[in-house]
């Protein structure tokens, strides 16, 4: 018995004709699916809302709720606005940059190039203040990983013990492993 995929990811949404419309235009996604109703299906509350599904490539779904009669949307005050975030994979470092230009061009503020040594990200903020992140494997990603797979449960144990981060893979943002692999 195994999870096949992610159906979709929800979130909420101030206006889900802008947020739609925001995506389509801004990172290029198809709106999929309009779903409103005026009573929660799951619960049978009333409480209109609108659902709207966007493609986020390769059957993965992203997912915005409006709701009109709910108290105004907010984020958790004790949470860095660093962590919660959505992060989509583009194709290569040529495409990351595409869409850092894009952004940009349309006014959006972009944070980034940031060097994770797997993988490389940009930032920015959807209309509903969603952080987001575009991401591009690094070449050496394979090689990367493999060494983080063989220390990942050292990690996991240590970091429960100490709180603090282990050191395992110190060499993630080190200029000397990068040189030393090329």
């Amino acid at each position: 018995m195994h999870i096949e995929q992610i159906h979709h990811v929800a979130y909420r949404c101030h206006d889900a004709k802008e947020t739609v419309e925001w995506y389509v235009k801004h990172l290029r996604m198809d709106f999929q699916l309009a779903i409103a109703e005026n009573h929660v299906p799951s619960t049978k509350e009333a409480s209109p809302y609108m659902h709207v599904f966007l493609d986020a490539g390769q059957g993965n779904v992203l997912a915005f709720f409006e709701l009109p009669d709910a108290p105004p949307m907010g984020r958790d005050p004790n949470t860095p606005d660093w962590v919660q975030h959505i992060a989509f994979k583009v194709k290569d470092m040529d495409t990351l940059l595409a869409y850092r230009t894009h952004l940009e061009s349309n006014g959006v503020d972009v944070l980034g190039i940031t060097d994770h040594s797997i993988f490389h990200s940009i930032y920015f903020f959807d209309p509903n203040g969603h952080r987001l992140e575009l991401t591009a494997l690094d070449e050496q990603e394979q090689y990367k990983r493999q060494k983080l797979d063989e220390v990942k449960w050292a990690m996991l144990n240590e970091w429960a013990e100490t709180k603090r981060a282990p050191e395992h893979a110190n060499w993630l943002h080190q200029k000397e492993f990068d040189d030393e692999t090329h």
